[in-house]
């Protein structure tokens, strides 16, 4: 807690700092919270929460929400959204590409976390609507209240909530007094945090607040470096004791800029000024800085345990020749005005704009990619065809050169009570206009062994989203509220001058710029290139589209689409008593769709289907909308020492968007022959894309209770449980380890390859995933917490506190594909953390020593294949511990 003082110099000091920025503020935050009444401390705490956009009691809010304080965060370690992954029921949290964060709420997630992609789980600062998935992990500092709501959003919250929505809300400035707050925290892996706040009432008018957080900490990646070689002398692989990967990145990196680590800072300086009583602005500087490696994946060890692909390293062994680097700028200022126009009418205004700023370089296989010695390598290229087989080694990395991401967002509100009724009407805006400069590269490519690279070169991508909404809530009868809202949606996306420059799927001496000879294959000159050939005059930092003037014509990819919804929310709550309330709804949301860029929808090969080339396509999807019906009820027991609320749901999500490497066309090789049992999917054009999955229906239950039994204890926890079953994926294709694989695993062969009269199915092998679940949506969760005060001589308290989360099995593919060996599953875990707080006497200061993962459990967030049976996988961050202290003044 927090406590009032004089002003210090201190307080002084920061206020003059602060003064000048505030006088240009023409805005003011929310008031979010109402003043509570105090309550005997061996009761449930009153909390209040803003998912109708009222201040509204938890308890009485007829919504699925859940809403944790930042003191909550801090005792569960959280410096980021990633953080509360397993903490909230039918709700995962997870690391994704491009430094994105993937939330699923009850089921409905999505993976793309590129510029043409969008989240399907609204993320809110303030009640305000951040379009980029990479925002997300930048705000868990110095917060009131983190509000998170599941099931779909698209009346009040609109924007991309089809699974939910996250709203973030900010400590506010306040006129009780100066006093400030620092806390650290020390850990292993050499972790460093400092967090500071610094709150300053410089006259009965304005209020300024200050917070500023930092943290640094090693990568638990056990790195190496890079150096090898390709070395098969009886197939013509000869090292010459010259590295043969990339050289132009690889340097030796000390652990604290390992993969996995974590190297950020953020601030946060607000203003609020009262101009009359009824007539509040306020306004907030934001910046935040991650300058971390990335994250990595593994090999999956306990997969391969008893098989020829067992691991020889420990589990987060990687070798890398590009280490990661990230330089990611957010900065982000946010205003508004809230006007009591009277004591029944309420208008508000706010604006944010945000200046994501990103480049970031990363390891594409980690060297973990080479094939095995008992492989079947192919022969050193030097025939006129070159080869297609398996190479000893494969060398690929990715880089975000440059881009940014500018964002406008802007929303008006009118709220009024009016005797019985009481509603909430508003205009939303938001534009997107994005430039990205993405390369890919595979440094050893087929046939011949050139460099593979493909730039996406996107100057001007645009997104712009304009709603009308409105909800009302009628008390029409005692105890009985019935509620009614609709929005109306319209979403365009539109591609200006962004060109798609080379092709990574084939090698092509072009690369060189001139600046390498590696002579003509099937003559005794020839050689591939080593690693140290490459240079920075090559690829797209050799000179930017200058630099692939040797390949074919760039592609185009101008294009725009529009899409438009109307979602709507109805709901009846019944008062049973004042302590307990249940309620009825019915919600609907929706996520517009796009498209991607622009290819040739056979990859410049002939057609199957036809024997002719393809066509180009931006490979469209649709929009994606779910239905949700819900029953809860809440209440409070026991003289409020017990608050439990209890949540069912059915939902309808159709035409899900699904973002992976999906089948675009069967093609004819450019041998013509038919594909070897070492590369069965010769013939198979799939691609990075978005594509639309039928009708999903996904019922479940979920509770949450708080219980204080006796003096000083308290008791939480929660219970999820979701039976997600997909209908209408009638053209999937079980293509995943199809061969000599799955043979070897004992798992069911693939499906034969359709070739029947629909030429639109020809190459896929088809396969029935009705009733399958959807990824990463374990069946059943458990969540619990217990914390004990005990009071020491002389007024000091240490409160134990341990936590344990249960989840059950959960697939990584629609496949479901639980197989021992090469399986994409999590099978069920659970995770324990304990820590012990000791409290001073005027609850000034604090100390707690802290375990995350107590057992060190190794648990799957994802799985997939890196080379046949060696398979890869993402974890939970390993055994964290330390020691956090906390000084107010």
């Amino acid at each position: 807690m927090l406590h009032p003082m004089k002003r210090t110099a201190m307080s002084v000091a920061v206020a003059s700092a602060c003064t000048f920025a505030a006088m240009s503020v023409h805005a003011q935050t929310d008031a979010q919270a109402a003043a509570q009444t105090a309550q005997p401390a061996d009761t449930i705490p009153e909390v209040t929460v803003t998912a109708t956009r009222f201040s509204t009691s938890l308890l009485k809010t007829p919504v699925a929400v859940t809403a944790l304080s930042q003191d909550q965060l801090t005792r569960k370690g959280a410096t980021n959204i990633r953080d509360l992954a397993n903490e909230i029921p039918n709700v995962t949290i997870d690391s994704g590409l491009d430094n994105g964060v993937q939330i699923t709420i009850r089921g409905i997630t999505s993976t793309n976390f590129t510029e043409t992609g969008d989240p399907a789980v609204g993320f809110h600062v303030d009640g305000l609507y951040s379009p980029r998935p990479q925002g997300a992990q930048a705000l868990m500092f110095d917060i009131d209240q983190l509000e998170v709501l599941r099931g779909p959003q698209g009346t009040l919250f609109g924007r991309n909530s089809t699974g939910g929505s996250i709203n973030v809300i900010t400590a506010k400035p306040d006129f009780t007094g100066n006093y400030g707050k620092v806390e650290t925290d020390f850990g292993n892996y050499n972790k460093k945090q400092v967090n500071w706040v610094q709150n300053v009432v410089v006259n009965d008018k304005l209020a300024l607040r200050g917070s500023f957080m930092r943290v640094r900490r090693d990568g638990y990646a056990d790195q190496h470096q890079d150096l090898s070689e390709a070395n098969v002398p009886s197939k013509g692989w000869i090292p010459n004791g010259v590295p043969d990967v990339d050289m132009r990145y690889n340097r030796q990196v000390r652990p604290s800029d390992y993969y996995t680590n974590q190297n950020e800072w953020a601030a946060r300086l607000q203003a609020l000024l009262r101009v009359n009583k009824d007539l509040t602005l306020h306004a907030a500087y934001e910046h935040f800085q991650d300058s971390g490696a990335g994250y990595a994946f593994f090999r999956d060890c306990a997969a391969g345990v008893g098989t020829r692909y067992a691991c020889t390293h420990d589990d987060f062994y990687i070798n890398v020749n590009v280490p990661g680097q990230t330089d990611m700028k957010i900065r982000t200022v946010r205003a508004g005005a809230d006007w009591n126009v009277n004591d029944r009418t309420a208008v508000s205004y706010n604006f944010a704009i945000a200046d994501q700023r990103r480049s970031q370089i990363s390891d594409d296989d980690m060297g973990l990619q080479n094939a095995p010695s008992w492989a079947d390598i192919a022969p050193f290229p030097n025939t006129k065809d070159g080869n297609w087989g398996t190479w000893p080694l494969r060398d690929t990395w990715h880089r975000t050169a440059d881009s940014r991401y500018l964002s406008t967002v802007h929303e008006l509100q009118l709220k009024q009570k009016l005797g019985s009724l009481k509603y909430v009407s508003g205009l939303f805006w938001m534009h997107e206009r994005n430039r990205i400069d993405y390369e890919m590269t595979e440094a050893i490519q087929h046939p011949f062994g050139d460099p593979g690279s493909v730039v996406y070169a996107q100057p001007n991508r645009q997104i712009d989203s304009k709603a009308l909404f409105g909800q009302a809530d009628w008390s029409f009868a005692p105890k009985w509220t019935a509620t009614l809202g609709a929005r109306y949606s319209r979403d365009s996306k539109e591609d200006k001058g962004g060109k798609v420059y080379g092709a990574n799927w084939i090698g092509n001496p072009a690369y060189y710029r001139g600046l390498y000879d590696r002579g003509i294959p099937g003559t005794p000159s020839f050689e591939i290139h080593d690693g140290t050939d490459l240079t920075q005059q090559m690829g797209w930092a050799g000179g930017g589209p200058i630099a692939y003037a040797g390949y074919a014509n760039a592609t185009n990819n101008d294009h725009k689409e529009t899409w438009g919804k109307t979602t709507w929310r109805a709901g009846l709550q019944y008062q049973i008593t004042p302590r307990q309330m249940m309620y009825a709804s019915v919600s609907t949301g929706y996520k517009a769709g796009g498209f991607a860029d622009k290819v040739d929808s056979c990859n410049y090969h002939l057609c199957a289907a036809t024997g002719k080339p393809g066509v180009a396509t931006f490979l469209p999807y649709g929009p994606e909308t779910v239905t949700n019906y819900e029953l809860g009820w809440k209440g409070r027991f026991l003289d409020n020492r017990l608050s439990l609320s209890a949540t069912a749901f059915y939902m309808r999500y159709k035409d899900m968007q699904l973002t992976g490497n999906y089948f675009i066309n069967q093609i004819i090789p450019d041998d013509g022959k038919p594909c070897p049992a070492d590369r069965p999917k010769c013939d198979v054009y799939e691609a990075w894309r978005t594509i639309n999955v039928g009708d999903t229906r996904i019922p479940g239950l979920e509770l949450e209770w708080d219980y204080k039994p006796w003096h000083g204890a308290r008791l939480g926890g929660g219970f999820g449980f979701i039976d997600t079953k997909v209908h209408g994926f009638y053209n999937y294709s079980d293509d995943y380890q199809c061969g000599d694989v799955r043979a070897e695993f004992g798992v069911q062969p693939c499906p034969a390859i359709y070739n029947g009269p629909d030429k639109s199915l020809l190459g896929r092998r088809l396969y029935n995933i009705d009733g399958n679940h959807l990824p990463n949506t374990p069946k059943y969760q458990v969540y619990l917490n217990f914390s004990q005060e005990f009071d020491l001589p002389g007024g000091y308290r240490v409160t134990p506190y341990v936590k344990v989360n249960w989840r059950d099995k959960a697939y990584f593919d629609l496949r479901n594909s639980d197989w021992a060996g090469i399986g994409r599953y999590q099978a069920a875990y659970a995770l324990a953390d304990a820590s012990a707080r000791l409290d001073s006497p005027d609850g000034n200061w604090y100390a707690e020593a802290y375990v995350r993962n107590v057992t060190d459990k190794r648990a799957k967030t994802s799985s997939d294949s890196l080379w046949g049976g060696f398979m890869k996988a993402t974890y939970v961050e390993p055994r964290m511990f330390g020691i956090r202290a906390g000084f107010n003044y």
